[in-house]
């Protein structure tokens, strides 16, 4: 089952000085894990070619969660891009996302 991320997702200042922002973000199972991925809508207002880091907070500001992918895409892309965390990272749709 996906849901939508409703609370705060946020970008750190150097991704959004090259131009990357997000839409919308789903969460979703992987084959034998509860809510381990996130998938993130990402729009390139530049071109874009780095590693890029997600983290996930508990409402209280704790991370819990932690994983990274590289992401390329060119100015005027869009797409989603899956963020996988460890299997025992169950992400709920409360608390806050950051990417750096």
């Amino acid at each position: 089952m996906e849901k939508t991320f409703e609370n705060e997702v946020k970008f750190s200042d150097p991704l959004v000085k090259q131009g990357l922002e997000a839409g919308k973000i789903i969460i979703h199972s992987s084959e034998n894990h509860s809510d381990d991925i996130i998938s993130a809508y990402l729009i390139f207002n530049n071109n874009f070619d780095e590693e890029v880091t997600a983290k996930v907070f508990s409402p209280q500001g704790k991370e819990y969660g932690r994983t990274r992918t590289h992401v390329k895409g060119k100015k005027g892309d869009a797409f989603y891009v899956d963020f996988v965390f460890d299997s025992r990272t169950n992400i709920d749709g409360k608390g806050s996302i950051q990417f750096e």
